[in-house]
């Protein structure tokens, strides 16, 4: 086995996903909290342009390597639709999912030794792309005092000659913080006078509550266009993470650069899921709406009851659909016959005990913290939450 490959960590998010599953098939009353997928079903006029692709033979041979050109021209209209930016399709490449664009990305723009600036809490994939592609993951961390935000002084002491790029991500998986249009634009001109790239990963981009909204970094910083490569999906805003559809935008020679490399390692993205994609994006965002309305109501109703814990305290969700609690009140305590001293021992002593399944902060470079996501069943949440806290009791 190849030492780089070896070196890879499991994705911890999928790992629980899967633990929690194995233990309800075997019969156990699991909740989980640890996907990070929508529980709605993709909505049908999405479905009913696959059944229809699939019965068209066009759609059962290779279809070019960059993606259809309907859905590369979808995805600029959508990208200026939504983001405020403009692209043509010659500037979007399709991809097996957001996952698959974030690898492409990094395996385009980075040599060995190249730095990448990654702000903590960070998605568990992130550093594991960015190192398989040679580069070097410069983890900054945040806190709750922050808002888990990144300032730009901190960026600016953890560059160095090396630093090649900004990872930037707004909402945040896994905190569900959102950055001000105020702040995306500092940090994008502190990029574009650092001569950096971003990299900006703009999934949850129609996920944010309450007074916060998404802004993209490019149409608030125009000069970054030319150093920019914009990540997206249909995965978390049309509830198609099954589907396997994301994209990646960015300057023609980059995409261009990026397509060479999925010709030679995927080919095209499935043409029926393909099609779907194409659906979604040129469609209304009725569906969104609906998910969005059910989604802020369960984060403010997990903030509420995870404050309620006793050693737990939670900041309220202002996008995604995750909360980040805390639990560094809960460690060093006996909890359930054990003592444990990190949230990944926190976390099996719940998984045990009480039968619900989150995600440790270690995987996201958070110690202390949990993240649980409210993508889930009202009663679900109340009822994982309520077991969470007869086991580590209330204030």
């Amino acid at each position: 086995m190849s030492r780089r490959v070896g070196a890879i960590a499991p994705s911890a998010t999928l790992a629980v996903d899967a633990k929690a599953k194995a233990l309800k098939a075997a019969g156990k009353p699991v909740i989980g909290f640890g996907a990070g997928e929508p529980d709605f079903p993709t909505p049908d006029h999405i479905v009913e342009a696959a059944v229809a692709a699939c019965r068209n033979p066009a759609n059962h041979r290779y279809t070019p390597a960059a993606g259809l050109p309907d859905l590369r021209e979808a995805v600029a209209r959508k990208t200026l639709r939504d983001s405020g930016v403009e692209v043509a399709a010659s500037q979007v490449l399709i991809t097996n999912g957001g996952k698959h664009a974030v690898a492409a990305g990094f395996e385009t723009l980075l040599d060995p030794g190249d730095e990448v600036l990654v702000p903590a809490p960070y998605w568990t994939t992130y550093p594991e792309a960015i190192e398989l592609a040679g580069g070097v993951p410069v983890i900054i961390p945040t806190d709750v005092s922050s808002g888990f935000r990144v300032t730009v002084a901190q960026l600016e002491a953890a560059r160095t000659p090396r630093t090649k790029m900004l990872l930037f991500v707004s909402p945040s998986n896994p905190t569900g913080a959102v950055y001000s249009p105020a702040e995306v634009e500092a940090i994008g001109r502190w990029a574009a006078e650092r001569g950096l790239w971003v990299m900006t990963d703009e999934i949850y981009e129609h996920l944010t509550y309450g007074d916060h909204e998404f802004t993209s970094i490019v149409r608030l910083v125009p000069e970054l266009a030319d150093r920019t490569v914009i990540v997206n999906g249909v995965a978390k805003t049309y509830a198609m993470t099954g589907w396997r559809v994301g994209w990646i935008i960015g300057p023609t020679d980059v995409i261009t650069a990026a397509t060479n490399l999925q010709s030679h390692t995927t080919s095209n993205v499935s043409n029926v899921a393909q099609v779907a994609a194409l659906a979604a994006v040129d469609g209304d965002l009725e569906a969104v709406r609906a998910m969005r309305a059910a989604f802020e109501r369960r984060g403010r109703r997990m903030f509420e009851l995870l404050n309620t814990i006793d050693g737990v305290t939670a900041l309220e969700p202002e996008g995604a659909f995750y909360c980040f609690p805390s639990f560094e009140g809960v460690l060093g305590r006996t909890v359930g016959g054990r003592t444990p001293t990190t949230t990944t021992e926190l976390a099996e002593v719940i998984l045990e005990t009480a039968e619900v399944a989150l995600v440790p902060g270690e995987a996201f470079g958070a110690p202390g913290y949990m993240r649980l996501s409210f993508a889930l069943s009202d009663d679900d949440l109340v009822e994982g939450v309520g077991r969470v806290a007869d086991l580590l009791g209330r204030r």
